[in-house]
Formats: structure tokens, sequence, C-alpha cells
């Protein structure tokens, strides 16, 4: 029994070895895309996507030595849409949800927890203890966006949600009084509110509507799926290490000079 084991521990370790040589040759390069107005975990720069996910996973690829590059798409949707096809190999700071696992291989562990929050204006405020509270309001959110399977149905279910060409559009309406609120992620609301000078008259509430993990995924089509193991280490440690702390603080530093 103990030589079967043994045996079945080293098959193991060899088809590991295996495949991980079979990956690194058939992905002789990834394309990774992601959010391209989600700052500063990702955002467009000219062809490219920035910010602290395109840099985590392009450390890790050069680890590995494999080139990565990572290139806009087009929307939040087009980006998925990429992924979906295999257009893209990679997706950076993606949420999980059972539509999204049809077409991509999530990398685990996530590498940030996003606060999702619902911002309104100030001089309309409105009690707030929960999602329930938002029932018989009109709200707004991106384009493509997921919050999970649970608050996905809540909002589809029992929510009036308007769904915009961007958050700066969403974020536009709150403050014209279009909305009485808007849902999004709190760095890329509070970053967007900075850029259209909106921070005097938006606010974002407590609690937070729940505390989504961020995940890098790879698209089912492409070879470089064979690599996620790989990613999963590296994410690991430089999400442990102190390193992608630094990352995300570059990232800030980024933004915030050039808005």
């Amino acid at each position: 029994m103990m030589n079967r084991i043994l045996c079945l521990s080293v098959l193991a370790a060899l088809t590991f070895s295996v495949n991980a040589a079979h990956a690194a040759d058939t992905c002789t390069k990834i394309v990774s895309t992601g959010h391209p107005q989600y700052p500063t975990i990702a955002f467009k720069d000219g062809d490219s996507i920035v910010g602290a996910a395109p840099t985590l996973v392009e450390a890790i690829a050069k680890d590995l030595d494999i080139p990565l590059e990572s290139k806009f798409m087009g929307t939040w949707s087009d980006a998925q849409a990429a992924a979906r096809d295999g257009k893209a190999d990679m997706i950076v700071g993606v949420y999980f949800n059972d539509e999204r696992a049809e077409y991509l291989d999530f990398v685990q562990p996530a590498f940030i927890f996003d606060p999702v929050v619902v911002f309104i204006a100030k001089d309309k405020p409105f009690d707030f203890k929960g999602q329930d509270d938002l029932i018989g309001k009109k709200g707004a959110t991106n384009k493509g966006e997921s919050y999970g399977t649970k608050l996905d149905a809540f909002i589809k279910d029992k929510l009036d949600v308007a769904r915009t060409d961007g958050i700066d559009d969403a974020l536009k309406d709150l403050a014209a009084g279009k909305v009485d609120y808007v849902i999004a992620g709190y760095y890329p609301g509070d970053a967007e509110l900075s850029v259209l000078e909106l921070e005097d008259k938006v606010e974002a509430l407590e609690p937070a509507l729940l505390s989504a993990e961020m995940f890098v995924a790879f698209s089912k089509k492409s070879p470089c799926a064979a690599l996620a193991s790989k990613f999963s280490e590296g994410i690991t440690k430089l999400t442990t290490d102190g390193s992608f702390h630094q990352i995300q603080m570059d990232a800030i530093s980024k933004w915030d000079s050039e808005h």
C-alpha cells in the first residue's frame, strides 16, 4: 500500500513537472488586460493597462522569464469579452462570479480585498444601514461590473440601477441629482471623485456593501492557463512579503501625479 502511495506521489510530481514544462513551451507570451477605469488597481494609460494589478503580474512573469504585455482592449465589458474569447490570455483585477468561472481560471489567492460601497450626494443624505435601504431609490453603477453572485442578484431583483459608460459618468449623474446613489469600489470611486473635483459634494457611506476578493484570472482558451499554479505561488509571495503594498503605493503616486 505504501509503495502504491509513493508511486502515485511520484507520478503526480512528474505530471506537474511535465505540465509546467509544456506550459513554458506553449506559452511564449502573456497578453494581459484589465479594467480601463479602476484606479489605482488598474487604469488605461495610452494603449496599456497600468496600475497595481498589472505591475503585480508583470513582476511574476519576469520571474518566470515569460514576456507579458498589458493591453488596453476597450471598456470593462470589452476586456472581459477579450478574455472569454481568448484574445487576452489573462485579465487582472476581476471579481469571481459563476458566469465568469465558465470562461476564466481564477488564480488563488485573491491579491486584494476591495470594499464595494454606496456613494451619495452630501446634500441629499438618507438613512443607510445596508442594501435594503437602497430599495425604492434610483441608483447607478458602471457597465460590466459584477459584485459577486449574491449582490448581483439583489441588484437585479430588488434595485433600480442604471448602467453607465464609466464610474465618472455615474458620479456626475449623482452630483447632478439624476440618481440617488452610486454603487462602486471604494478605491476607484474615491480616485474619480478627486479627478472630477467632487470630494466636497459626494461621500461614501458606511458600512460597505461587501468586501470583495479581487483576482488574477487566465482565459480557459489560453495555453498560458497552465501557469496558474506558478502565478499562485507568486501572488502568495508578493502579497505576504510587503512587495505588493509597495506596488500599491507606487500606483497611487503615479495616479496622483497624473491626475
